[in-house]
């Protein structure tokens, strides 16, 4: 009997190997790409791939401030951190799909005390009490399933495939984070250049109201210049006001981002200083490498997939096996002994639902059809972050067009406000040409500021476009 069980415990590696796993391997589902982008044209010139940044990509800006809020939102964001929870869960259900392959082994130890019923003799007219018996149990009994079709396997493909896409929805929540920290942080500095300079304008302005009074004082301008002046005057100090508020918000933002309580934050204002760097874009097919969101995608796709091999193997019988070693005796100081030792083995358990009122057929098409589902959204994913890279190369390049246009512009204005206020002095201009010439000056200013800020945007937005980091693959 014990060689006849050895011999079937020995079978069982052979049966294991044997077996093989239902549903379809997995193949990566084919996307639309190009050879290039179609906005790079060849307007952004190529850098060495050997000093291209790999990480940290923000320390490109040149800016130890950025530095230093980017160190302090990596270690006290509270998004990353719930995304990096969420990987640990993933990882654990890894774990626990793996646990599947092994037999399950739990320990009994029982002990019972019982009475037999009383005898009653009727002739004798006497009774007789029942034995008193006492039963000690001690074992180990493991179970088994023999994953013949793969079920098991399938589902701790899906597990870890799972577990990956939470790896990717962790690096890319870390990019998304950092990319909203960079942009929050120029638009700051964007913001505390144009206070500095409405602070100079207003300074301009109160000059240009005192001469205007002085005028009007001595009959030389009229009662309509000093309105004027004094209404371009609480018209720019309105501006300042509302630029104070977006200031605040921003710094409020920047704040929540690093895991501060925006009432123990405050960031000093400070020049901009931040240059724009080159960034050579690449090739679309390194896209499918480098973007976390992309590769999230694909794995919940590889996951899919295998829940498809779960699903059809549910068609396929079942067989556990099962067995016991321990012992039995009626005292308990001699319970562990030869004589008391008590073992089976089996029988091998096969199962096969005939009947299920179409169950297991649902659930093959639902298992297809999230498969389905995941392969479309794995290639609106791709569409989506080509589309974004389009959009801000496009940004980019229009943009450095744009503002060096504005700034030839703003210039010419700056030199049309000097010669207005000088023509007025002289008293040959209205005072509405000056605030006229004043008025284009300020806004063509502010322009070129908000032009600035905006280039500084589109190069995160495209870096995160990029999935972090624009080093060229080898």
């Amino acid at each position: 009997m014990r060689r006849r069980a050895a011999k079937a415990w020995r079978l069982l590696p052979l049966l294991i190997l044997g077996g093989c796993a239902a549903g379809p391997n997995y193949v990566r589902p084919e996307v639309e790409s190009a050879p290039h982008f179609k906005e790079t044209g060849d307007w952004k010139p190529a850098a060495p791939a050997d000093a291209a940044p790999r990480g940290e990509w923000w320390k490109t800006f040149g800016d130890d401030k950025l530095d230093e809020l980017m160190q302090a939102a990596n270690v006290s964001n509270q998004s990353v951190r719930q995304a990096a929870a969420q990987y640990a869960a993933a990882r654990a259900l890894v774990t626990s799909a793996r646990a599947a392959y092994f037999p399950t082994v739990t320990a009994n130890a029982s002990a019972t005390r019982s009475r037999g019923a009383t005898s009653r003799f009727q002739n004798l007219g006497t009774t007789q009490a029942g034995s008193v018996n006492e039963t000690y149990d001690l074992s180990l009994d493991a179970d088994w399933e023999l994953d013949l079709w793969g079920r098991l396997r399938r589902g701790a493909e899906s597990a870890r495939a799972q577990a990956a896409a939470s790896a990717a929805d962790l690096a890319a929540a870390t990019l998304s984070m950092q990319a909203e920290l960079a942009q929050d942080y120029f638009q700051l500095r964007v913001t505390d250049e144009e206070a500095d300079f409405l602070t100079q304008e207003i300074a301009g302005f109160e000059r240009s109201l005192k001469i205007t009074q002085n005028q009007y004082a001595v009959g030389v301008a009229k009662r309509s210049d000093v309105l004027q002046a004094q209404t371009q005057l609480l018209s720019t100090q309105a501006q300042a006001l509302d630029l104070a508020i977006t200031r605040a918000q921003l710094e409020h933002a920047i704040a929540v981002l690093i895991g501060k309580n925006p009432s123990n934050f405050t960031l000093e204002k400070r020049t901009l200083s931040s240059a724009i760097p080159s960034i050579p874009p690449g090739l679309p097919s390194e896209l499918l490498e480098r973007r976390p969101d992309i590769a999230g995608a694909e794995r919940r796709v590889i996951s899919a997939n295998a829940q498809v091999g779960v699903a059809r193997a549910a068609w396929f019988p079942t067989l556990q096996l099962s067995g016991s070693l321990g012992y039995q005796g009626s005292t308990l100081a001699h319970l562990v002994s030869v004589a008391n030792r008590v073992w089976s083995v089996g029988p091998a358990a096969a199962a096969l639902s005939l009947f299920d009122g179409g169950a297991k057929l649902a659930a093959s098409r639902q298992a297809r059809a999230n498969y389905d589902a995941a392969v479309a959204l794995y290639r609106q994913t791709t569409l989506s972050a080509f589309a974004d890279v389009e959009d801000n190369l496009a940004a980019m390049h229009l943009l450095a067009q744009e503002r060096k246009a504005q700034d030839a512009a703003t210039e010419a204005a700056r030199n049309a406000e000097t010669i207005m206020l000088n023509q007025y002095k002289a008293g040959t201009v209205s005072y509405l040409d000056v605030v006229v010439a004043q008025s284009t000056a300020l806004t063509n200013a502010r322009s070129s500021l908000t032009l600035r800020g905006r280039e500084l945007v589109a190069s995160v937005a495209l870096i995160k476009a990029l999935g972090g980091g624009w080093e060229l693959r080898k």
